[in-house]
């Protein structure tokens, strides 16, 4: 912990960042903790809890795609067997369990912390960013998981892993954009929440992520892969953990583009409305 603190240190020595920045941050880290902290407090297993959650669902899905509809995949890094198909369908959960729970709780972020809004010196930009860094951090458990039965399985390990976080910053501006989106307008709409439950469950299911995308047809398979970002981001999942190949960079370049694009207007909502937001609450 020491080493990091003091590296910590020096990072803020070297980078152009005023002291103002740097305190945001810090106060940032302690609330993501204690977000995370406060939802397994006196549980027994602690932060275990999100790895079992995402493993149940993998065992679900897997159990009922490859045992009893019996859905095959062949995947050229992988054994051919009933798990090959848990863990490609692993693989493409991850980044939409990470998006949609972030999202959700990040809508109510705002409308949940009314002490906080009321106090003028607290940077309320940080609300909507606690619960997707604390989704983040928590689908962390899931992907080392998945990284090592890959190794086991395949006995190898990709470098391309090595390209993760690129994937994930397009994937946390999509999701802060639209938590900056949902967050605002909760304010002001209380059905936002609900809403956004209805329409996560109709996109999951119009994104790729049980099925491959060649079922999609292939008249609009293109479409979907470069208007529907976690479709794409989905899929570079799958690239760089399973098969150690990029397969989708133009379309991966699409999902980046569009969401510093969603990221600047959720931003830009939010800061617009954040004056009425004591107002209102």
């Amino acid at each position: 912990m020491l080493g990091v603190l003091r590296i910590t240190n020096q990072w803020r020595r070297w980078l152009p960042i005023d002291h103002i920045w740097w305190s945001k941050f810090d106060l940032l880290r302690i609330l993501v903790r204690r977000d995370i902290d406060a939802k397994y407090k006196g549980s027994v297993i602690g932060n275990l809890w999100p790895l079992l959650n995402q493993l149940s669902l993998l065992f679900i899905y897997t159990y009922v795609f490859s045992i009893v509809l019996k859905v095959k995949l062949t995947l050229t890094s992988l054994p051919e067997n009933n798990f090959t198909f848990g863990l490609w369908l692993f693989a493409g959960l991850l980044p939409w369990l990470t998006f949609s729970n972030g999202l959700i709780q990040a809508a109510g972020s705002v409308v949940g912390q009314p002490n906080l809004v009321k106090k003028v010196v607290f940077p309320l930009g940080l609300l909507p960013l606690v619960p997707i860094l604390s989704a983040f951090i928590e689908s962390s458990f899931g992907l080392m998981a998945l990284v090592f039965v890959v190794a086991l399985t395949s006995h190898t390990l990709h470098p391309t892993l090595g390209l993760l976080p690129l994937i994930w910053l397009p994937q946390l501006m999509l999701t802060a954009g639209l938590g900056y989106l949902t967050a605002a307008l909760t304010v002001f709409l209380r059905d936002v929440p609900q809403t956004l439950a209805v329409i996560l469950n109709i996109w999951m299911y119009l994104t790729p992520i049980i099925y491959p995308i060649s079922a999609i047809p292939e008249e609009w398979r293109n479409w979907v892969l470069w208007f529907n970002p976690l479709c794409a981001i989905a899929e570079v999942y799958r690239d760089l953990i399973l098969t150690g190949q990029i397969k989708h960079g133009l379309e991966w370049g699409i999902a980046s583009a569009i969401a510093l694009l969603v990221f600047g207007c959720g931003l830009w909502v939010y800061r617009r409305l954040r004056p009425a937001f004591a107002d209102v609450l």
